[in-house]
């Protein structure tokens, strides 16, 4: 699963971009999640705080975030620091709620659960306690 939460510059609001596929996130199908954020925000200014996940700092991966700087500026979180990323209080959450306890049969089962979850934490001002959590909410 990959997701990204999205922020106004003036907090007026929060926007939960995910996309779930089978098999492990690589440069390759990262660079097509970027894309389809870019259509989502319309060539829009965005501002990626990014884990350290080594697909994000691959040589292809670079090479691609390159050719993106007119509307994708990257910044990396430090290393060792998921408190600092407020994606993780997310994915907590959703653990701790729609997954918790539930029978699955199948990763089909699984990938219902997170949708869910993610469906329910888009509907409300959660992302907003997620940031303010990692501390970077003003």
């Amino acid at each position: 699963m990959a997701g990204a939460l999205a922020y106004r510059w003036d907090g007026r609001r929060c926007r939960l971009f995910f996309q779930t596929k089978s098999g492990s996130y690589n440069a390759p199908t990262l660079m097509s999640f970027l894309r389809s954020l870019k259509r989502h925000f319309h060539h829009r200014r965005v501002i990626l705080l990014w884990d350290g996940l080594p697909a994000h700092r691959c040589p292809p991966m670079r090479a691609y975030l390159r050719s993106q700087r007119d509307w994708l500026r990257v910044e990396s979180l430090p290393a060792y620091a998921p408190e600092l990323n407020p994606l993780e209080p997310l994915w907590g959450n959703v653990k701790g709620r729609e997954l918790a306890h539930r029978w699955v049969e199948d990763m089909d089962d699984v990938v219902t659960g997170l949708r869910s979850g993610l469906m329910r934490v888009r509907r409300g001002r959660l992302g907003f306690a997620f940031l303010k959590h990692a501390g970077l909410f003003l």
